[in-house]
């Protein structure tokens, strides 16, 4: 299974980026790093410059049909600048249009409101967000992890890097549920 994580080129947070990444090597799948640049992305603990991560593939060049499922990590300033880049909205759109898999933790919903993959879905987010969500169509809860199976597709998140492990462990069966070969 390959499994896309889509990034800016500045702001992720970098346990929400790493741990989901670790997640999937451990079933043996090939994570991507997917951003709106070719190079390297710049990762933050919180508002600290952290570690940079060399990108796979650049959207544009590399489509949504290259992939089994999507991760959208968070940070304020990663979603925030994927919200306002075309390719990838279009590209977090095109996930829900084919039906696959989606995870999103912290504040990344705000790339599936500019999106409007979040209408009359149940989902969670960075509590800040939760107005921004009931405005597009969801239903906001306060929950560690929530799974969303409105169709088209699978769409799975959490609140904060607290939830990650229940994020991770979700993440994993899901995307395994959902794998082209079950």
């Amino acid at each position: 299974m390959k499994v896309a994580f889509l990034v800016a080129p500045e702001g992720v947070e970098q346990v929400e980026l790493e741990r989901p990444w670790q997640a999937v090597q451990d079933q043996g799948w090939q994570p991507r790093l997917v951003s709106t640049e070719n190079g390297e992305i710049q990762a933050f603990h919180h508002l600290d410059k952290a570690d940079t991560f060399p990108v796979d593939d650049v959207v544009g060049a590399s489509g949504p049909d290259e992939y089994d499922a999507l991760v959208l990590p968070g940070g304020v300033a990663n979603p925030d600048a994927l919200r306002m880049d075309e390719r990838a909205v279009a590209f977090v759109r095109d996930f829900f249009r084919t039906g696959r898999p989606v995870a999103a933790i912290c504040h990344a919903p705000w790339t599936l409101v500019e999106a409007d993959t979040v209408r009359d879905r149940t989902l969670t987010s960075w509590p800040s967000l939760a107005t921004d969500l009931r405005n597009a169509g969801a239903t906001w809860v306060d929950e560690e992890v929530r799974v969303c199976r409105a169709a088209p597709g699978t769409l799975i998140t959490s609140r904060r890097p607290d939830d990650l492990d229940a994020f991770c462990t979700t993440l994993v069966d899901e995307f395994g549920a959902a794998s082209p070969g079950r």
